[in-house]
């Protein structure tokens, strides 16, 4: 027989009498306060479980819905309570550069924008660029695996610009009366979307001390360095100082109670990576110190760091290594003059109740001038805060010579062809011209699919709904 005084608490649900069930509130512990964080998976709950994807419903495998130039779909609108629990997306989007030659593109990352909008609020929640919601900046495809997210690209993409590869966010996303998910496209072309969306519904409210995933997305390019010309870690650079954080890069400034979890950064060098783009330089992006300042706080911050590659939990330089929480997804090496980096706050996240504003200098002191863009992630209580994101002419990335590689190639002049081949190449742009009226046509029909679809999938959760837990 086990002890059973007061000293050694019982087995959650399971007393040393054998009575209580698994999930009920009597012998201690829960059971996802007692085995870690994978704990919570073997606690029976009182859900119903779903997905939403793009699926042929004819049975065809014409698996994406179609979003028309500057249109937006709806791939989830779902009645709460409940939880996201996870998403899956892959795209296309051809960019044609004239009748005889059309190639992915490469803007797709950057003019494609995820919005989500919990509980009919009047602004939306997250409003960021796909591909940097998803860790990717500069528009550039990457295969890297942090613990909230992974993404994966063909090897025929990888490191380039290009939308084709998945995605795939495990950030749990809780919603009360609603949750809807758009895919904004404001791009000139055609965009192919699959996505999946796994989700849980529930009976009762969350409780009230649950909150509300936010995802914020900036850029800035303004900024003019005092020594862009200056060796990093430099005696100049070395002995400036910086004792106020309203010059550093800003990755988020709002108000709420809530907690910030973390972010993903994008630099674009313009002077390129530490192995220098020019003879004899050796600037670096890096030594920026990253400043917490919570509800206002006076100077100096409680949450201070030492450099912006210790932030992301590196040193002496970013390696080529992606960590659960934190590492590299696109190296300076591997595309020159491009880092992309991540730190995710999910076992230390950082709690505020009015404010927070989390910072960080371009360079010691500043001293830089680069390309900065990135994107902020947090869970607060609503209202969601005033959500806007720049025109997409602003948000276009910057070509860099080994991200660009689906550019295509010269094409001969006419002009310079003989008279047989040039009727041969009339006639090929004729017969193009038709094949390109036919495929517009057909995406027409495939976005009419599409449209009636996210209807279709409305109902079907209402009902499931309806049939499940009412």
């Amino acid at each position: 027989m086990y002890p059973t005084d007061d000293r050694f608490p019982t087995a959650q649900g399971r007393d040393a009498t054998g009575d209580g069930d698994i999930g009920s509130d009597r012998g201690g512990a829960t059971l996802s306060g007692s085995a870690g964080p994978l704990g919570d998976i073997a606690r029976l709950r009182d859900v119903v479980s779903g997905r939403l994807s793009s699926w042929d419903r004819s049975g065809r495998n014409d698996d994406y819905w179609v979003i028309p130039p500057g249109g937006t779909i709806t791939i989830a609108d779902l009645p709460g309570p409940g939880t996201i629990t996870h998403l899956w997306l892959t795209q296309w989007s051809r960019h044609v550069l004239g009748l005889d030659w059309e190639v992915p593109e490469p803007d797709l990352l950057r003019t494609l924008v995820l919005r989500i909008t919990w509980d009919d609020q009047s602004t939306p929640a997250i409003l960021v660029p796909l591909g940097d919601f998803f860790g990717l900046g500069n528009g550039i495809a990457a295969t890297y695996a942090s613990l909230p997210f992974t993404a994966s690209a063909n090897p025929n993409t990888e490191l380039r610009q290009s939308g084709h590869l998945a995605l795939n966010c495990y950030l749990p996303m809780p919603f009360g009366s609603r949750a809807r998910i758009d895919l904004v496209n404001e791009s000139d072309n055609w965009v192919g979307q699959y996505f999946q969306v796994d989700f849980e519904l529930q009976r009762d409210p969350h409780s009230p001390e649950v909150g509300y995933l936010h995802a914020t997305w900036r850029r800035d390019r303004s900024a003019v360095g005092w020594g862009s010309d200056l060796t990093v870690n430099g005696p100049e650079a070395q002995t400036a100082v910086n004792l106020d954080p309203s010059g550093n890069y800003t990755i988020l400034q709002v108000e709420g109670d809530g907690q910030y979890v973390g972010c993903n950064l994008t630099v674009v060098h313009g002077r390129g990576d530490r192995r220098g783009l020019r003879p004899g330089e050796s600037s670096w992006w890096g030594e920026g110190d990253d400043m917490i300042v919570v509800d206002g706080e006076p100077w100096p911050p409680r949450l201070h760091g030492t450099g912006s590659e210790d932030y992301f939990g590196h040193a002496w330089e970013m390696q080529r290594v992606a960590f659960p929480m934190t590492g590299s997804v696109i190296h300076e090496h591997d595309v020159s003059g491009v880092q992309v980096s991540y730190r995710f706050h999910l076992t230390d996240p950082v709690r505020f109740r009015k404010r927070i504003h989390v910072s960080m200098e371009r360079g010691h002191a500043n001293h830089l001038a680069d390309d900065w863009s990135s994107t902020a992630y947090w869970y607060q209580r609503l209202p969601s805060p005033p959500a806007s994101i720049a025109p997409a002419t602003e948000r276009l990335p910057i070509h860099t010579n080994q991200a660009a590689g689906v550019r295509a190639p010269q094409k001969k002049a006419l002009d310079n062809l003989p008279a047989d081949r040039v009727e041969v190449r009339l006639a090929a742009a004729a017969r193009l011209i038709d094949m390109a009226k036919e495929r517009d046509q057909r995406l027409n029909n495939q976005a009419y699919t599409s449209m009636v679809a996210q209807q279709t999938a409305r109902d079907e959760i209402i009902d499931l709904r309806s049939r499940t837990l009412n």
